[in-house]
């Protein structure tokens, strides 16, 4: 019996743990065999694990054939865009509930929650209205602020909760060495919050690189294009080319790895422990 308990139990977890695994890879392993399979079937008559003539041919196409670089590049350009732009309002209107005594301040953060909980499809006609009364309709300007409006209230929301985390005494101690307020935040607040700034920087480039909708509404040039509009106008009624979207999945897949780990020797908490005495 305790053979068992000592042999049996982890043996179950093992199994367990690589059941899990398999399940949560195989997605990726499909997208990537219909990369490489010829045709645009995601599978074929044989169940096959892996096509038998691998090509390329599916890359090649959407590179050469399709504006896909165009299209990659106005998607690197609105999300960069759209996590900067971010960044900059999320960290100081933040701040500014963290810090800050108001008039309103409840209010605002109240406000701000119930505006989370409302889906973000619902203010697509007042911003296309917006962005048309401005001259902005149609584009990447205008689509880097309709993103960044969508994720600028959980953002903030998250930069003020790691900002409470930091103890004042460290902007007291700041403005006491004769800083102002926007040093004390630039050369004080910011470097302590480099975790909290790069999961936001992700989720703010995430919310522009996978979103649709807004896209497709907001964008008319072909020309101005993000990959997800692009690839959707690639079926029709008759055809839906797997291969070409597997194949382009693939490669869109490559921008957010290469930030994520650029991004995660930040991702990690504490930094503000012993900071201060007592």
């Amino acid at each position: 019996m305790k053979a068992l308990s000592r042999y049996g139990v982890p043996a179950l977890l093992y199994v367990y743990l690589t059941a899990m695994v398999i399940f949560a890879l195989f997605p990726a392993f499909f997208v990537v065999q219909a990369a490489f399979r010829p045709g645009q079937s995601l599978y074929s008559l044989t169940l096959s694990l892996w096509p038998d003539h691998p090509t390329l041919d599916n890359f090649i196409y959407i590179w050469t054939k399709k504006p896909f670089p165009l299209w990659l590049r106005n998607s690197v350009g609105v999300s960069v865009g759209t996590m900067l732009a971010g960044l900059v309002g999320s960290a100081t209107g933040a701040y500014a509930l963290s810090r800050f005594r108001f008039a309103g301040k409840r209010m605002t953060l109240i406000l701000l929650l119930a505006i989370q909980a409302f889906p973000s499809v619902l203010a697509l006609i007042p911003i296309y209205l917006i962005l048309k009364t401005v001259g902005l309709y149609g584009s990447p300007f205008g689509l880097i602020l309709a993103y960044m409006s969508i994720a600028l209230v959980f953002c903030t929301w998250n930069l003020k909760g790691y900002f409470d985390t930091i103890p004042r005494e460290l902007d007291e101690a700041a403005l006491i060495d004769g800083c102002t307020v926007t040093q004390a935040f630039w050369r004080i607040i910011l470097p302590l919050s480099l975790p909290a700034l790069a999961v936001t920087a992700l989720l703010m480039f995430l919310t522009a690189w996978n979103e649709w909708v807004m896209a497709s509404v907001l964008l008319q040039d072909e020309n101005t294009y993000t990959v997800p509009v692009g690839l959707w106008g690639l079926q029709n009624d008759y055809r839906v080319p797997w291969g070409y979207f597997a194949a382009a999945s693939l490669i869109v897949s490559v921008p957010v790895m290469a930030l994520f780990l650029g991004l995660q020797r930040y991702f990690r908490a504490g930094l503000t422990v012993g900071g201060v005495k007592g």
